[in-house]
C-alpha cells in the first residue's frame, strides 16, 4: 500500500494501528500544540533526541507537512486524541472541528518506520505475528525537561530472539531518525517495568521461548509530557494510531 492510499483510508475513516502499513516508509508520531507553548516542546525534542526525533515542525495553523506534500494532519491519521489541562477529552478521527491557528504541529519519527528492516534482517515482529498494537511502557526515567514541560520517558518493547539482539540493535541503530538502537534489553526492571504483560499503552505481546524483551524509547513520550505538564490545549495521535509520510524508509538509515 503507499502512503497516499493509507492516508486516504484513514481520511474516510478506517481506524486501526498502522504497524505494518505502507512497508518502506517513515512513520510520524503527531504532537500540535498552541504557539505560545510550542517552544517548550521545540527544546524538550532537542534535549531528548532519542524519544523525540523530529521529522518536521508546521508553521503556526498550517495542517500541511513537507514530508507528506499534499496530506492532511487534521484527517490523515486513523485516531487522535484532544487534550485540555492534560486531561484526555476525545479520541477522534478527525481533528478539524478541535483546529487552531496557532496551532504548531511536530512530526516526530516513530519505530514502526524501521519494523520492515527488522523483518528483512530476519528479525521477527512479534506483534504484527499476532495482530497486535506494539506494547509501550511508562518507565522510571526522568526525561531532561524544557520550560514548561517535562515527563517520563516511554519505551515500546518488542521481543526478540536472544541469537537475533546483536541483529536487531545493529538494524535499529542505523535509523537514528526513528529512535534508533535500543535503550536497554533484556532487564524491564532496570527501567521500572514489574509485568510485560501490563503495557501502558498499545496491547500485550506474548513472548516465546528464547525471546529477550527490547526496549526503544518512544515518540509516545510527549504525551506523558502532556499528562504531567498539563498545558492549556494540545492534539496528539493516539498511541500506535501514526501519520504515514511520503519518506522512504532507506533515505532515513545512516551507514
Amino acid at each position: 500500500m503507499t502512503p497516499e492510499r493509507a492516508r486516504a483510508a484513514f481520511r474516510d475513516g478506517q481506524v486501526a494501528p498502522t504497524t505494518g502499513w505502507a512497508d518502506g516508509y517513515a512513520q510520524a508520531n503527531l504532537v500540535s500544540v498552541p504557539k505560545d507553548f510550542a517552544y517548550d516542546v521545540l527544546l524538550f525534542a532537542q534535549r531528548n533526541p532519542k524519544p523525540c526525533p523530529l521529522l518536521d515542525v508546521t508553521e503556526a495553523g498550517s495542517w500541511s507537512t513537507a514530508v507528506a506534500p499534499g496530506a492532511d494532519l487534521r484527517t490523515d491519521l486513523p485516531r487522535y486524541r484532544v487534550w485540555a489541562q492534560g486531561e484526555l477529552v476525545e479520541e477522534a478521527g478527525d481533528v478539524r472541528s478541535w483546529w487552531r491557528d496557532d496551532l504548531v504541529t511536530f512530526l516526530i519519527g516513530c519505530s514502526f518506520t524501521f519494523e520492515a528492516a527488522l523483518l528483512e534482517a530476519g528479525v521477527p515482529v512479534r506483534h504484527l505475528e499476532q495482530g497486535r498494537n506494539v506494547p509501550m511502557f511508562r518507565t522510571d526515567r526522568r526525561c531532561r525537561p524544557a520550560g514548561r514541560l517535562h515527563g517520563d520517558l516511554v519505551v515500546s518493547m518488542r521481543p526478540v530472539p536472544a541469537e537475533l539482539v546483536a541483529t536487531a540493535v545493529t538494524v535499529t541503530a542505523a535509523v537514528p531518525a526513528v529512535h534508533g538502537a535500543p535503550v536497554q534489553v533484556g532487564e524491564p526492571g532496570r527501567l521500572g517495568i514489574t509485568d510485560l504483560s501490563e503495557p501502558d499503552f498499545g496491547d500485550p505481546v506474548d513472548l516465546h521461548d528464547g525471546d529477550v524483551p527490547v526496549f526503544w524509547a518512544c515518540g509516545v513520550t510527549p504525551q506523558v509530557a502532556i499528562m504531567e505538564s498539563r498545558p492549556p490545549f494540545a492534539i496528539t495521535h493516539a498511541p500506535g494510531h501514526m501519520f504515514v509520510t511520503d519518506v522512504r524508509d532507506v533515505d532515513l538509515r545512516v551507514s
